[in-house]
């Protein structure tokens, strides 16, 4: 029998019980609608996330870090405690533990490896700064220059630093309010003075006045002050965007925190060395008196953001910095967790929607046996003027491929439709009360629909199994005398 007229045959059968063959294909149309809609959700919500860290630029980025001088001590003098080589206590692994300082040369050899663009040391402190009149602490960060970062993309006012030796500074939008500005655009132009306490003329090793030894103490009701200097002059010549509070883009982008107020790498770096404070040094000092560093060496950073050209070589470029003795972070590190993470959701999910086909199965299935039941004496006929076995079997496969094929394209169609809608409401009630932007939470690629068509095929097929084997065993003597 040719393949046209065992399709033709098998869809008259559809269409004389029809009412049977659309509740048969409305569970295999609920089972795909649920599959497509629950994991285009769980990809939905992997999409999201994946484009939130590339929004925040975190793929284009690495966080390096060193052997940080006041650990270095630490280590030093608990091993002298314990009496040997290491501290008492869990082992810390030589392969993590970083055994290099992230030193000038670290910085520039860093800069050499193939594939890294720039490297930006973390040099952050904290000032008193006067400005448009008003007095009063700042976070100041040293920034390269020019810099790629996306922190640097969004100007509410003016633009980036113009050059590495420039005393010029990009300010947030948060400090440019304190700074009592009406609109970013006052703030361009405008002076950032760095205070630091001013030299006493009064030379150190001078005595006060005194009597035989004996302090006197006219001086008494007139306390001593302390005078305070402009240690430094920045002009303001750009007011970063303003962040969003429903975490949209804005500055704080990339490893690399966004400070109020950025200037050059190289002045920062001068400051926080030249203002570093008395703790700072006795630390320094106690760690060149321990051995943990040498004399000719510097305290170092204690990190830095790498930035490549291509996240490609993201993995080869820290395989270097390994290599260098330097310890290393990257949002990559993390993307097999969450892949993971998500290919569970997503099994489970799909699974949930696969019980849902399971038992449009077993209606397929009824529906054949009935079909059997009511044809038999037309199946004796088909086998008294020569059907085969093969093809009985064909017929009643055609029959379920048609349900398969209908239910899957048209679960399909309905899981779109399900999640065109539940993003509009999610949009309605949830999202646009808040003030957020539309959000796509559902994710419905080629592959899936046609996957999830693919499946309810292959499922209506083997759900036929039985009833074809089962009309073709049927003896064609008995079938004719069958009423």
């Amino acid at each position: 029998m040719p393949f046209s007229d065992l399709l033709k045959l098998a869809l008259r059968n559809l269409r004389e019980a029809k009412l049977r063959a659309t509740l048969t294909s409305m569970g295999v149309i609920v089972g795909v609608a649920v599959i497509v809609t629950m994991v285009s959700f769980g990809l939905g919500l992997q999409r999201n996330l994946l484009s939130r860290f590339k929004a925040l630029d975190l793929f284009s980025e690495m966080s390096v870090y060193g052997k940080t001088i006041s650990g270095a001590l630490d280590r030093a003098s608990m091993s002298r405690r314990a009496g040997g080589d290491r501290p008492p206590g869990p082992r810390t692994p030589n392969i993590e533990a970083p055994t290099r300082i992230l030193d000038d040369r670290a910085v520039a050899e860093i800069a050499k490896i193939p594939g890294v663009l720039y490297v930006e040391p973390a040099v952050f402190f904290v000032v008193q700064t006067r400005v448009n009149g008003k007095t009063f602490g700042g976070n100041v960060a040293g920034c390269n220059v020019p810099n790629l970062s996306s922190r640097f993309r969004e100007f509410e006012a003016g633009k980036m630093i113009s050059s590495p030796q420039a005393d010029e500074a990009v300010i947030s939008f948060d400090f440019m309010s304190n700074a009592g500005f009406a609109t970013p655009a006052d703030a361009i132009g405008k002076n950032i003075e760095f205070l630091v306490p001013a030299k006493s003329a009064k030379p150190e090793d001078e005595e006060p006045p005194s009597f035989f030894g004996l302090p006197l103490g006219g001086d008494e009701s007139q306390p001593s002050k302390t005078a305070v200097t402009v240690g430094r002059t920045f002009r303001i010549v750009g007011v970063l965007k303003e962040a969003k509070p429903n975490g949209g883009p804005g500055p704080s982008r990339g490893l690399m925190p966004t400070m109020e107020i950025n200037i050059p790498m190289a002045t920062a770096h001068q400051w926080s060395v030249e203002h570093s404070g008395e703790q700072a040094e006795v630390v320094m000092a106690l760690a060149r008196e321990s051995g943990a560093i040498g004399e000719d060496q510097s305290p170092g950073y204690f990190s830095a953001v790498v930035r490549v050209t291509d996240p490609v070589v993201l993995t080869d470029v820290r395989k270097k910095i390994k290599e260098m003795g330097l310890g290393s972070f990257s949002i990559v590190d993390q993307l097999d967790q969450i892949r993971t993470v998500f290919l569970i959701i997503n099994s489970v999910l799909g699974l949930l929607g696969g019980i849902s086909l399971l038992v449009a199965s077993f209606g397929i299935a009824n529906t054949m046996i009935m079909s059997i039941l009511e044809r038999t004496r037309e199946i004796g006929i088909m086998k008294a003027i020569g059907a085969e076995d093969r093809e009985i079997k064909l017929i009643f496969f055609f029959e379920a491929a048609v349900i398969g094929l209908t239910g899957g394209i048209i679960g399909s169609l309905a899981a779109w439709g399900i999640d065109a809608l539940a993003n509009r409401l999610a949009y309605r009630f949830v999202l646009k009360p808040q003030g957020a932007s539309f959000v796509d939470f559902f994710s419905l690629p080629p592959y899936l629909w046609l996957g999830a068509i693919v499946f309810a095929l292959a499922v209506s097929v083997l759900a036929a199994l039985y009833p074809a084997s089962r009309a073709a065993r049927i003896d064609p003597v008995r079938a004719l005398r069958h009423d």
